[in-house]
């Protein structure tokens, strides 16, 4: 296995690593330690493995945090694929590409913000793990950005007044802005967080947790808060510090949601098949959702 790195201040991509075997120790020490340093890391070429791998390698490094019940249907009840994996593609429950209308995508334009995925739950998240199953032949990059670097870039004065901050984080912050009319639901389904805004990744640096589910600051005017989170994500994402990931078939790309954040950018959604799936990890505790029952087919 080779570990190299794909932008300047982060990422980097593992090749070598075959995942439709199961992990072994040497596997996943690799894996944790280039997190830790790299934050993202693409491993290639897994075009041939499926759900229950995907799955398997993802509990090598964590409890499944398992899709909520939004409170209400995204195109349905059918599923392409195992219950704990959240869909990133276009195409809804025939495998075909779905409606322009439809509401998995009206819902899905609040992934073109750079967010960091879950900050809205409880439960501590660790890892997202997303693979390419179909991906685009042009556009529909995922940009990243790491966080770490943001916070160590800011000004002693800055630094000063951000750490010991408190950030209530919502999903439908984020999907207000995206213009998804379907926020009622979602306030019921997943009530407000509060998050440091300043937090020690597993590397020991510090990072800003911040993005677009971040609502305001804690004790702060609504109106100066929101504007101090925004210049923060401002700064955090100046376009030398962003690492555009090129999809290939069969990559799997991690991410540190702890200190990084990311956004899908469009592409030709109607002519175009694209099928992205997603695991996500937490630090600790029990395999859940946010907000419900372990499905059955998590247990096996």
């Amino acid at each position: 296995m080779q570990i190299c790195p794909l932008h300047a201040k982060f990422a980097a991509e593992l090749i070598g690593a075959d995942l439709s075997i199961a992990p072994d120790a040497a596997l996943i020490q690799t894996v944790e330690d280039a997190m830790a340093q790299y934050a993202v890391l693409v491993i290639r070429d897994q075009g041939h493995i499926g759900d229950d791998e995907h799955i398997r390698f993802s509990r090598a490094f964590g409890p499944l945090e398992l899709p909520p019940s939004l409170g209400f249907s995204l195109d349905g009840r059918k599923r392409r694929f195992r219950p704990e994996l959240y869909d990133a593609s276009n195409l809804g429950p025939d495998g075909q590409i779905e409606a322009a209308d439809a509401l998995k995508r009206k819902y899905a334009k609040g992934n073109e913000f750079f967010h960091t995925d879950s900050s809205f739950n409880t439960l501590p998240t660790k890892w997202s793990l997303l693979l390419g199953h179909e991906v685009t032949r042009t556009r529909g990059e995922t940009e990243f950005v790491d966080t770490r670097v943001a916070y160590e870039a800011l000004d002693e004065a800055m630094k000063a007044r951000v750490d010991g901050l408190v950030v209530e984080h919502n999903v439908w912050r984020s999907r207000e802005r995206a213009g998804f009319s379907e926020i009622q639901s979602l306030k019921d389904s997943l009530p407000a967080v509060n998050h440091p805004l300043v937090r020690v990744s597993a590397s020991g640096r510090k990072a800003l947790y911040i993005g677009s589910h971040a609502d305001h600051v804690v004790g702060m005017d609504l109106e100066e808060g929101r504007a101090l989170l925004q210049e923060l994500v401002d700064f955090a994402t100046r376009p030398e510090w962003v690492y555009a990931h090129s999809w290939k078939q069969g990559d799997l790309v991690i991410w540190d949601n702890r200190c990084t954040m990311h956004r899908a950018t469009t592409f030709d959604y109607m002519n175009e098949r694209r099928d992205l799936r997603r695991t996500t990890i937490n630090e600790s505790g029990e395999e859940r959702s946010a907000n419900g029952p372990v499905p059955r087919a998590a247990a096996a």
